[in-house]
């Protein structure tokens, strides 16, 4: 048997020794780089962006808490004038009703005022027709006397007394007739 080539030539796979050397010389360079240079920057990115973030978080917690204070401020006032608007309006309520009822008892007034009035009006007019009626109706009566008696009453007492006899007489007759018409 012949013996085994491989000795005689290298392994595809296996590097040669100096490029090994050399790739792990490199590699520990580049992690020493890595470490000393690379890593502290990445170490301080990641700090920035942690404080940042948590910097963020609590202005954000700040701002919600600031916001829920104004909110529940406002709820308050809203509240305050939800109270205010209901008082203002029972206020109106019961004064409109105040002034309902001071319109009403002024109005009865007035209505009592002009039937007073009224009332003194239609007496006076009531007295004065029946002044006006006693004079006429005495003068046709002492005219219907004259020719009924022929009799002249030109006496001034004898005159006045028949007038009043006579008015005498119709008004009892007239307070008869409204009495049993009313």
């Amino acid at each position: 048997m012949q013996p085994i080539l491989a000795a005689e030539t290298p392994l595809p796979v296996l590097p040669y020794a100096s490029e090994l050397i050399l790739g792990i010389t490199a590699f520990a360079i580049l992690v020493f780089v890595l470490w000393k240079y690379g890593l502290p920057r990445f170490e301080r990115t990641y700090k920035d962006r942690t404080d940042g973030i948590k910097g963020g978080l609590k202005r954000a917690d700040d701002a919600q808490q600031e916001a829920d204070r104004l909110k529940k401020k406002y709820e308050e006032q809203m509240a305050g004038l939800r109270a205010e608007g209901a008082r203002i309006r029972d206020d109106a309520r019961a004064e409109a009703q105040q002034i309902k009822t001071e319109l009403r008892e002024e109005g009865e007034h007035e209505v009592a005022r002009i039937r007073a009035r009224a009332e003194e009006q239609i007496a006076a007019y009531r007295e004065q027709a029946e002044r006006n009626l006693r004079g006429e109706v005495g003068g046709m009566s002492v005219e219907l006397a004259e020719r009924l008696l022929a009799d002249s009453l030109a006496d001034g007492s004898r005159r006045s007394a028949t007038v009043d006899s006579f008015l005498g007489e119709l008004g009892a007759m007239s307070s008869q007739r409204t009495g049993t018409n009313g």
